[in-house]
């Protein structure tokens, strides 16, 4: 099970929604660095953080609004899903340094009694009209570097599409912006789907790797070495979670101090070239693990 299905199986509680607080600018501004470009970073420049609210089981509403959860993990990079790409949500992310922006296409539903949930789209009609408008609103915002798939094996397996004709909805968006990087999700144990990953492969500029059960953070270092084998040339981000969806609780604090170690030891040798975190949406409710990420990356850089 994925995090997207797991949230789809769920009850949703009524929630407030909104992109509140606009990023402030930090005082120091880093560097702008792509995906890749680690050697040449601090530790606190190869950082992205999942920015939106997203509605996750057991979680209230978060009181971090759109780019204040990069603000406070003092990074300066984005991920960017959950809501509309337009011109009123990347105002608040244009003083960032990175912002890469979801086609995949999470977005809010409503259930019969009125209540939210948030799911995404995911056809190839959808997942190529984002992309174009991403493409577009790049020129208004530089500082768009990327167009963000999550969970894309599952969705392009659930709306029945293939690795060449996602290949033409990649083209669609080069067409537009040529600079523009597709990022991906890939779990785990997504690997054995080697075929799949064999056809996407010149599709995909960046890779974000996610180890799905916390118990399975140990393993961390091989699978770097087989995401790796699958993608030869393909800058690798690490993702963080701060809560375990499959135990529907917090990672503990202990697992998530050694997967950032892990991960500074795996930059250090150049087989990562970043992290990514999830997520902003999550950082009040599980506030000892975001502290944590927070400390090493301080510490760190």
């Amino acid at each position: 099970m994925k995090r997207r299905e797991f949230l789809q199986a769920m009850p949703v509680a009524g929630a407030a929604i909104g992109l509140a607080g606009q990023a402030e600018s930090t005082e120091q501004q880093t560097v702008p660095v792509r995906a890749g470009n680690s050697s040449k970073s601090s530790f606190g420049d190869i950082g992205w953080v999942w920015e939106g609210q997203g509605i996750d089981p057991g979680v209230p509403p978060s009181i971090y609004g759109l780019g204040q959860g990069a603000r406070y993990f003092g990074l300066s990079r984005a991920n960017f899903l959950f809501h509309p790409n337009d011109v009123h949500s990347l105002r608040l992310l244009q003083d960032y340094d990175e912002v890469t922006c979801d086609i995949s296409k999470w977005g809010w539903e409503w259930n019969e009694d009125g209540r939210p949930a948030c799911k995404p789209k995911g056809d190839p009609v959808t997942v190529r009209t984002e992309g174009e408008n991403v493409a577009r609103l790049s020129r208004e915002f530089p500082n768009i570097t990327g167009v963000y798939c999550d969970d894309l094996l599952g969705l392009m397996k659930q709306f029945n599409y293939s690795p060449k004709e996602f290949g033409s909805i990649r083209s669609a968006i080069r067409d537009m912006n040529p600079s523009l990087n597709l990022w991906t999700v890939v779990y785990a144990h997504e690997f054995e789907e080697k075929e799949f990953w064999t056809g996407m492969y010149p599709h995909i500029d960046v890779v974000t790797l996610w180890i799905w059960k916390s118990e399975d953070i140990v393993h961390m270092p091989q699978y770097v070495d087989q995401c790796r084998e699958l993608f030869p040339d393909k800058p690798i981000i690490m993702g963080v979670y701060l809560r375990d969806y499959t135990k529907v609780a917090p990672i503990p604090v202990d697992l998530i101090k050694s997967q950032m170690e892990g991960i500074a030891d795996l930059v250090e040798k150049g087989k990562l070239s970043g992290y990514s975190i999830l997520a902003a949406v999550l950082i009040d409710g599980h506030r000892p693990q975001a502290d944590a990420v927070r400390d090493f990356i301080t510490a760190q850089s």
